[in-house]
């Protein structure tokens, strides 16, 4: 901080930000100026100072667009500094309604509803930023992302046997989910920038109003196809007659219908959405593999148990979803 002269001094009001569930947020003040440092955890993954330097990159990079995002200040890649890469932002003014829903909103129907449409807005506005124009050209690898991904997820899957041998795949219907995917795989969208993991959970609204205050926590983001965005949202505003799960879920199931948020990121960001259920069904795939990994991790030890079940039961979830969206579709 002293070389790129944010401020003097010591760090004031250090305190430890909640809401995630894996890398370290932290508030602090310096000459009258507040900061959030985010680092990987203290037990780093492979990736992490990686995952770090690319959050890094595309902060800076969402300046001065119509994308609501914490406003980057400062970065160091060099793990040698803190023993992890780690970037400076702004403070982001703003709650997560997955973790509680304040009032004025908790009591308002219609500003719920809002809430929704906001959510698509924030991945519409995502969808319509050129990365080539803002320094974003060489990020990803776009290229036959779509055809890469349900491999990519079935071998995460087939990766947890490492995790434990006491773990049996117990979700019915995966490989039939899998193989649809692979054969009704569209065309794709324009490349563009993918938050990678655009739900409730990992976006800030304002206190006042309905709209979004950031898109947080952009450790999945790459360059691909932004409709991967859109199939988070129709994942989880998609009905399950059995259980609702997933984040904020009641909050979710005052959002607009399916249809009417599809309809509205089309307006909003230009693009086709006539494959949307497809997209659906693919957040669904891939987001319950990844839920499935904590449920290992809890069966080895490595997690705590109820948290395991608790993702578990989302996965299940997720899998009756796709196969809803795949009949509907």
């Amino acid at each position: 901080m002293d070389e790129q002269d944010l401020g003097s001094g010591e760090l004031v009001d250090v305190s430890l930000l909640t809401g995630g569930t894996q890398n370290i947020l932290l508030r602090f003040r310096r000459a009258d100026r507040d900061y959030v440092l985010r680092r990987p955890p203290l037990h780093k993954r492979s990736n992490s100072d990686d995952t770090m330097r690319r959050e890094s990159r595309v902060l800076a990079a969402l300046s001065g667009t119509s994308v609501p995002h914490p406003d980057f200040i400062a970065g160091e890649s060099d793990p040698e500094v803190l023993g992890a890469s780690f970037y400076l932002m702004e403070p982001v003014d703003g709650f997560n309604a997955a973790a509680a829903l304040p009032e004025p909103h908790r009591s308002d129907p219609a500003m719920q509803r809002e809430m929704g449409i906001a959510l698509v807005d924030g991945a519409a506005s995502l969808a319509t930023v050129d990365h080539v124009a803002v320094g974003l050209g060489d990020f990803g690898r776009p290229d036959g992302y779509l055809e890469r991904q349900v491999g990519r997820w079935r071998n995460q899957l087939a990766g947890y046997h490492e995790i434990s041998d006491q773990w049996m795949p117990d979700i019915p219907g995966i490989d039939d989910v899998g193989n649809w995917l692979d054969a009704n795989r569209p065309e794709g969208s324009a490349p563009g920038i993918i938050h990678g993991d655009y739900h409730t959970a990992n976006v800030m609204y304002r206190h006042d109003r309905p709209q979004l205050a950031a898109i947080v926590d952009w450790e999945l983001t790459t360059i691909g196809d932004p409709l991967i965005d859109l199939g988070l949202i129709v994942a989880f505003r998609t009905p399950d007659d059995e259980a609702n799960a997933g984040p904020a879920a009641d909050l979710v199931q005052a959002f607009p219908s399916v249809d009417e948020l599809v309809a509205r990121y089309a307006e909003r960001s230009g693009r086709d959405v006539s494959a949307a259920a497809w997209y659906g069904v693919l957040a669904c795939y891939k987001t319950g593999i990844i839920l499935e990994g904590t449920h290992v991790r809890a069966i080895e030890g490595k997690a705590p148990q109820a948290t395991g079940d608790v993702l578990h039961a989302i996965t299940l979830s997720l899998f009756r979803k796709a196969n809803l969206l795949i009949r509907q579709s």
